[in-house]
Formats: C-alpha cells, sequence, structure tokens
C-alpha cells in the first residue's frame, strides 16, 4: 500500500534566514525550521531529507504553533557496538512547555519513525489543551464584579 502524503505540507527547512526568523508570526506561511543532530552514528543527505518531509508532514498542521524542531539521533552503546538508537524530538511550541519525544529502537530509521509520529500526537493534544482551556478571569475584575453585584443587590432591599 502506498504512503499517503497529506497534501500541502512540505518538508521543514534546516534553517532559517535571520531576516524570515525576525519577520516570520503565527499567520506567516514559512514553516519552522527543524535541526537535524546526529551523535555517533550517520545519516546520508537522503535520510536528513526524508526526516524533514515526515516532521513536516506529521507537523505541518501546527506550524503556526511551532517555533522550531530539534531531532538529535544517537548511538545508546556508541563505539563498542550494539543495536540500541535513539531518536529524541523536542518541539519548541510558542506560549506553552516544550513537546520532548524520546523513542528507542533496533535501528535509527525505526526509532525515528516511531518518535515522529508520537510527536505529532503529543504536539496535537498540547495545542488542542491550549486551544480548549477556559479562560481566566483576572481577580481584579472578577472582584470589581462582585462588587457591583452585591451594589445591585443591597440597592433592591
Amino acid at each position: 500500500m502506498p504512503v499517503k502524503r497529506a497534501a500541502g505540507r512540505s518538508a521543514l527547512p534546516s534553517t532559517l534566514p535571520r531576516p524570515v526568523k525576525l519577520t516570520r508570526n503565527r499567520r506567516s506561511d514559512v514553516p519552522p525550521p527543524a535541526h537535524i543532530r546526529v551523535i555517533g552514528t550517520t545519516l546520508g543527505p537522503r535520510d536528513r531529507d526524508l526526516i524533514a518531509q515526515k516532521l513536516g508532514s506529521q507537523l505541518g498542521k501546527f506550524a503556526s504553533s511551532i517555533e522550531r524542531a530539534t531531532v538529535r539521533v544517537f548511538d545508546v552503546n556508541g563505539p563498542k557496538g550494539g543495536r540500541d538508537q535513539v531518536a529524541q524530538i523536542k518541539v519548541v511550541l510558542s506560549g506553552q512547555p516544550s513537546v520532548v519525544v524520546e523513542e528507542r529502537g533496533v535501528t535509527v530509521q525505526r526509532a525515528l519513525g516511531r518518535a515522529i509520529k508520537a510527536s505529532g500526537v503529543a504536539v496535537k493534544r498540547s495545542v488542542q489543551r491550549r486551544r480548549t482551556k477556559p479562560r481566566r478571569i483576572s481577580s481584579r475584575a472578577d472582584q470589581r464584579g462582585r462588587s457591583r453585584a452585591k451594589r445591585a443587590v443591597g440597592s433592591t432591599d
């Protein structure tokens, strides 16, 4: 079965020029940057492009809420060998705490695939939480409302 691609969502760029960073806002159509860091293992240019494409398809919907994303891939066992690869994705959200997802796998691709999917779910949950959170009324406005209500009740006596 062929892989479905999200229409209109492009790969996240690795960097943004400074003038674009300064003018980028929540309404701009410039996607957030995705930095890819590799420690103790190797990733080719095709792998980096594929990671950026997958991030774009998973996180593109929330681009207006995302400031940047960082992908770290490293070998847990280091040079001694072993089969554990770790993919860590940190997504910095505007006005909210960052979302950090870490997945471990036998291969880099498996760990990255699971981490990218999990980061999409976590960002979606976090953004929905912000959108559905009830607005807080400041205590000063609340006190004014209560005092007006008391005066209104007191004047009817």
